[in-house]
């Protein structure tokens, strides 16, 4: 690093995180005026190392936060703790953090202390609901206040932000860039490394559930569901993403257990979930990434949520609200595979999210907050 380049200091902790920022870090790394510093706090370990490994992503730093069933305040204080002296050291022009993890805000309010600018990637997404998504509506909410630069994937992500009184001005519209990385990785079609999925004939319902306000009762009703899809529609197949968290498996799989039609896997690297749901017919998921990445790939998606940040995907039509309830879920399963006309109409929708250029668009906003050149052309989807 030479010293008159500029340092920009990436932070995150989870893979949702990771596959998002690998485009961004990949630009910054091409690019002569700024240098990237990347830190990773470990808060997911296992699914991290995995997407920083697809992407040949190797940290400058990692605070290691990770401990088994750890609280969200135990987390906030590791990363701010550990983050507060990364930041003393290396003193970076700006912190990039993205989306809504608490290793986000926590990195961002680090940031803050040490009077350095954030920069918000995924700025903007709202339900209104500050409790669901739990802890993610605050923490986005709460990263929004501390940022200096906004980069909203969507003009209702903008629109969001100047309502909650943001300069405009520190607002840049440039898509998301998990459609950047989506592109870039579903190209490969990786093998799997579990052969029942290469066995798993089509069509087939990839199914993902994970989030903490599913946790309990609605996780029940997700079982259930799957459960009874799988006898009612026998030649389908249904695979569950497992998340490794026992929360979610304990109430989740048992239901499954034994079912011919059902295949459990253990969480999948980024290449190989890419290419399941490339191969999938449609996908039923409570996931917020995903509600972007099915579409990019003419995915219908079901979204086992009662609100969403994500309004834009509904409003285009590739996604569709049906809850934790299990005869609405079987119900608007069962019409997507049986009605080949409501199938096209999700299947065959704008995708709002991306058209792969986000990653440039975010590094030229950067470069223009920094005083080092023009801003980007914002993105405008066709919608």
């Amino acid at each position: 690093m030479t010293s008159a380049r500029r340092c920009a200091m990436i932070v995150y902790g989870t893979r949702p995180e990771a596959i998002k920022l690998a485009p961004i870090i990949a630009e910054l790394r091409a690019s002569s005026e700024i240098a990237a510093h990347v830190v990773v706090t470990g808060q997911h370990r296992e699914l991290l190392d995995q997407v920083n490994r697809l992407f040949g992503i190797v940290a400058d730093d990692d605070l290691d936060i990770s401990t088994p069933r750890q609280s969200l305040e135990q987390v906030t204080g590791r990363v701010l703790s550990g983050l507060g002296a990364c930041l003393r050291r290396v003193r970076p022009d700006v912190v990039v953090v993205q989306g809504d993890t608490t290793t986000a805000f926590a990195a961002a309010l680090a940031a803050f202390y040490e009077r350095i600018p954030v920069v918000h990637v995924e700025a903007g997404l709202r339900t209104g609901d500050l409790s669901a998504p739990f802890p993610e509506e605050a923490n986005r909410r709460l990263t929004a206040q501390l940022a200096a630069l906004h980069l909203a994937p969507t003009p209702a992500a903008r629109a969001n932000l100047i309502a909650e009184n943001i300069d405009p001005e520190r607002i840049v519209v440039c898509g998301n860039p998990v459609i950047d990385a989506l592109i870039q990785v579903a190209a490969r079609r990786a093998p799997y490394d579990d052969p029942a999925l290469e066995r798993a004939p089509a069509p087939l319902v990839l199914v993902t559930a994970h989030r903490r306000e599913s946790w309990g009762e609605p996780m029940t009703g997700i079982a259930s569901a799957v459960a009874t899809l799988a006898a009612e529609l026998p030649h389908v197949s249904y695979v569950i993403a497992a998340h490794p968290n026992p929360i979610v498996r304990d109430v989740l799989l048992p239901p499954l257990v034994g079912l011919a039609n059902v295949v459990v896997t253990e969480p999948l690297p980024y290449s190989q979930f890419a290419r399941l749901m490339q191969e999938s017919s449609v996908i039923l998921t409570d996931s917020g990434g995903i509600q972007e990445e099915g579409p990019s790939l003419g995915k219908p998606v079901l979204v086992m949520r009662d609100s969403t940040e994500r309004p834009e995907g509904v409003a285009a039509g590739t996604a569709r609200l049906v809850g934790t309830d299990e005869r609405r879920i079987v119900e608007e399963v069962s019409r997507l595979l049986s009605d080949p006309v409501a199938y096209a109409s999700m299947a065959t929708a704008v995708n709002p999210y991306g058209d792969g250029r986000a990653a440039r668009r975010s590094v030229r906003a950067i470069e223009h907050f920094l005083g080092l050149g023009e801003p980007p052309n914002e993105f405008d989807p066709l919608i």
